[in-house]
């Protein structure tokens, strides 16, 4: 029988192999790590079963085996300076790993991946090396482990190395869950596998003694004093690099020249018009460098990660634009990247099926990404050349941290980038001062939304390991059920009691209320007893199998074991069903308008709207809005029933249903038939038929990032009462024009001209006494002259921006070589323009003047080299921010 050789032969048989060993083989996570805030992407197999690994959460097997698709490029696992230079550093791999929560431990796990290894895939044992811990600061040597090792291999110490904590020795803090590991180690590149040898890092191009395989076993519980005591519950965590066993099975000493790697690299070099592994070592860089990123640019736009400047948008906007950066060093001018991701589609989509789903998103997202950037590189390249606010450390070229960030947070250059600029030109960056800009964008930037509370969330996870079964959902057949009083929770802990007017979560085994998941908001209603009533607020369903009812007191008190009815709030209840069969509609409506890149993005469905976050890059025309409502009320009108057919995620694929990136489907699934053609897989209520929604409308559409944008809906009475606001509105304008309602267009335009007219006389007024035209004195008369140029810092009597911008560049030119600022009171706030004229832009800076004086009246701007404006809010000191001008030129 032959080996397995390719990366899809190896992670196959990897998943087959523990398979036949009792794992359960489950389908990789997202990278994007559901419900943990602590990890910008999953990192590592164990991510999707940490709380498995605590024993917060109970699952039906014991045994795990996945392939994992993980991504490492902050905190202590950033690679990303090394990719492309190194044999085996990436953004993005694939984790191969078997998981033990509480069964087998060193022995299976050390035998496990030894017949995986020397059996399955044939490697020769003589070409291995063990580790276990050997022993540190008083932790104990895994003598156990070298037992195991020495009976299941039959080799010596020699080949079995002792090593210190810092390789072998895990540890998820500085107290709690901890324990050895366990290496095995291959010779690759083809040098001699000489044991002696072990311990050196392994060349650039790979060749050395290679980690190949992991694994944790989680054996102590560390108190406070360090002491160690044996857990209850002792557990296996392992992991393996598929890219590194692909090196090994086919014979290459570079992860890049396997086939998960090598076509990309090959189709960038062509792209090129250069060779791939040619005489030029950088070339091959930026080829590498090329094949890794469009790997992690796919994988995350797949699931719905988008560029952008915060958290996981702003990791990925730095991958992409490294990668074009990378282009343009090979010489490449057109748009290429789209094409790498392309081929990333083709290669992973059959193993991880969002690629292939999502590909006109992929393309569309990777193609704008790359223009924009495109244009904005040489702008950022040129403010670098011509920036003067240098300073000198030593014998460096420091470039301030705020301009740092304002390349990053105005043109999109990340700070990684900047740095590269920086070797090539001789700077470096002030990374402190960049950090205290970033945060300081951050505060302001942030929203003030609340969030569930780390100790609530643990105590909603103790809440679900008390139940003897996940709570079961009846409410797509009713509104009203019965059951008993589970578990109540207060102030983050679990009670056995509530009394009136207090706030608490209630737990039934069963319930009809809907707990907020899919973008649908949870039930309200009534939860009663014979001694209590609670009026139900939210459902919510915090974790798998759990489902929460946050309610007050308003009657009564309730006790654990109570029996209770529970009553949906009918009324929202329909209204929410009926918008989230239209959002269905408008999603397939959006499609057949816009095409199949008008993608989901996110939604909220409530009683009250509807909104529906889809990819796209421009704003839908009224005549497209027109076609979205009556394709969606066609189907509404034609009163079709709404069909539910529960089935398996895999023959849901198969028939072609719509699956969102947001969700995490399970292996069973309820696929939603809504109006002609839309087919979507989803959990939520939905009205018995099309025509119970009554009437879809769309309230706006507007942006909310870059290539997505958000339709706000309305349906049935809401709908309604939409409408006739919108009427009400035309009868209250056309009241007030005088003009009857089949009037109304025509009388507003005839006001808008004549609104144009006076202001254009406004202007000339303002213009021409800012002019100093309605007096006898001449603002150019006050210029000072400092060198060979004219200085003159001028209060206008007028506040408006584009008058000052006329009066600014009139004085300028009158004055011929020079350097003026015009200010002038807008209501309450300040305006500034200044101008140098051309011949001293070389001397003096308009938009870093304005940006001086601007800060006096507590404000900011910036601008060209020749023409800058700015802001303030402190008109009290104008006079003394046009003062400044005189002192910053003489300086």
């Amino acid at each position: 029988m032959s080996k397995p050789r390719t990366a899809d032969e190896l992670r196959r048989a990897f998943l087959s192999f523990f398979e036949s060993k009792g794992h359960t083989v489950v389908a990789s996570s997202g990278v994007v790590p559901k419900g943990d805030a602590t990890l910008l992407f999953a990192n590592s197999g164990m991510v999707q079963f940490k709380d498995l690994f605590s024993g917060k959460e109970k699952r039906a097997y014991k045994r795990a085996t996945s392939a994992q698709k993980c991504i490492r490029m902050s905190g202590k696992h950033n690679d990303l300076e090394n990719v492309g230079r190194t044999a085996r550093h990436h953004t993005f791999f694939e984790m191969l790993g078997n998981f033990s929560f509480g069964d087998y431990f060193k022995r299976d796990a050390i035998a496990f991946a030894w017949e995986f290894l020397t059996v399955t895939c044939g490697i020769p044992k003589e070409r291995l090396v063990i580790t276990v811990f050997g022993g540190e600061d008083g932790l104990p040597a895994d003598d156990e482990a070298r037992a195991i090792w020495r009976e299941v291999t039959g080799f010596g110490d020699d080949r079995i190395i002792g090593m210190g904590k810092k390789d072998n020795f895990w540890t998820m803090g500085d107290t709690g869950p901890c324990g050895p590991c366990t290496e095995i180690h291959y010779a690759m590149g083809g040098i001699e596998p000489n044991p002696e040898t072990f311990g050196h890092e392994p060349t650039p191009d790979g060749k050395g003694w290679v980690e190949i395989w992991n694994n944790v076993f989680m054996q102590f519980d560390r108190s406070t004093d360090g002491k160690l005591t044996p857990l209850p519950m002792q557990s296996v965590d392992t992991g393996m690099g598929l890219e590194r066993l692909c090196s090994v099975m086919q014979g290459v000493s570079s992860n890049y020249e396997t086939d998960l790697l090598r076509p990309l690299a090959e189709l960038a070099g062509e792209i090129a018009g250069k060779k791939y592994g040619g005489t030029d070592g950088e070339d091959d860089v930026s080829m590498r460098v090329l094949a890794d990123h469009a790997r992690l640019t796919a994988i995350c736009l797949s699931e719905g990660v988008t560029p952008s400047n915060e958290g996981r948008g702003s990791a990925l906007r730095s991958v992409m634009r490294r990668a074009i950066r990378h282009a343009k060093k090979l010489g490449i001018e057109d748009v290429l990247f789209h094409k790498l991701c392309e081929r990333v589609i083709e290669m992973l989509g059959p193993t991880y099926p969002s690629l292939t789903e999502q590909r006109e998103f992929i393309v569309a997202q990777t193609k704008s990404e790359e223009v924009l950037f495109r244009e904005k590189l040489p702008i950022g390249q040129k403010l670098i050349r011509e920036f003067g606010g240098w300073r000198v450390e030593g014998s460096s070229r420091v470039m301030p941290g705020d301009f740092a960030f304002d390349l990053y947070s105005t043109y999109g250059f990340p700070l990684d980038l900047t740095e590269v600029i920086g070797e090539e030109q001789g700077f470096i960056v002030d990374h402190r001062e960049f950090e205290r800009a970033r945060e300081a964008f951050a505060e302001i930037s942030k929203g003030s939304g609340g969030s569930i509370s780390k100790g609530t969330a643990d105590v909603f996870k103790q809440a679900r390991l008390g139940l003897e079964k996940p709570v079961t959902f009846t409410g797509y057949d009713r509104e009203e059920d019965t059951s008993s009083i589970a578990l109540i929770i207060r102030d983050g802990e679990i009670v056995t009691s509530a009394n009136e007017g207090e706030s608490v979560y209630l737990v039934t085994p069963v319930t009809p209320f809907y707990g907020e998941s899919g973008g649908q908001v949870g039930d309200r209603g009534v939860i009663e007893g014979k001694d209590f009533v609670a009026m139900v607020a939210d459902t919510q369903k915090p974790v798998d199998g759990l489902v929460v009812h946050h309610a007050t007191i308003k009657r009564g008190s309730v006790a654990k074991g109570a029996s209770v009815k529970l009553t949906v709030d009918h009324d929202s209840r329909s209204a929410t069903r009926r918008n989230h069969s239209a959002t269905h509609l408008l999603h397939w409506a959006l499609r057949k308008v816009l095409g199949p890149t008008a993608t989901q993005r996110g939604s909220k469905v409530g009683p009250d709207t509807l909104r529906f976050d889809y990819a796209t890059e421009r704003a839908l025309t009224p005549s497209e809005i027109t076609t979205i409502e009556d394709l969606v009320n066609k189907d509404i009108l034609a009163n079709l029933p709404v069909r539910t057919d529960v089935t398996s995620q895999d023959e849901a694929r198969k028939s072609g249903a719509m699956m969102i990136f947001e969700e995490n489907y399970g292996d069973v699934v309820r696929m939603l038939h809504i109006g002609s053609e839309s087919v979507e897989l989803c959990g939520g209520t939905h009205a018995n038929r099309t025509g119970d929604i009554g009437l879809f409308k769309v309230v706006s559409d507007e942006p909310v990032a870059r290539g997505v944008r958000r339709v706000v809906g309305t349906t049935g009475l809401n709908a309604l009462a939409h409408m006739r606001e919108q009427e009400s509105r035309v009868r209250e304008a056309a009241l007030a024009l005088k003009a009857g309602p089949s009037e109304l267009v025509d009388r507003v335009k005839r006001v808008v001209e004549e609104q144009k007219d006076l202001q254009k006389q406004v202007r000339a007024l303002e213009k021409k006494l800012a002019e100093g035209g309605a007096s006898s004195s001449d603002p150019t008369a006050e210029a000072r002259t400092v060198g060979s140029a004219k200085v003159l810092a001028y209060r206008a009597p007028v506040g408006d921006a584009a008058t000052l911008r006329e009066v600014a560049e009139k004085l300028r030119d009158k004055l011929g070589s020079a350097v003026v600022a015009v200010a002038g009171v807008d209501g309450a706030k300040v305006a500034l323009v200044c101008t140098v004229s051309k011949d001293l832009v070389a001397k003096y800076n308009a938009g870093r003047l304005v940006k001086e004086l601007a800060a006096v009246v507590g404000g900011g701007g910036g601008g060209r080299p020749d023409m800058a404006q700015a802001g303030g809010t402190d008109v009290t000191k104008i006079d003394e921010a046009l003062a400044k001008l005189y002192e910053l030129v003489t300086a």
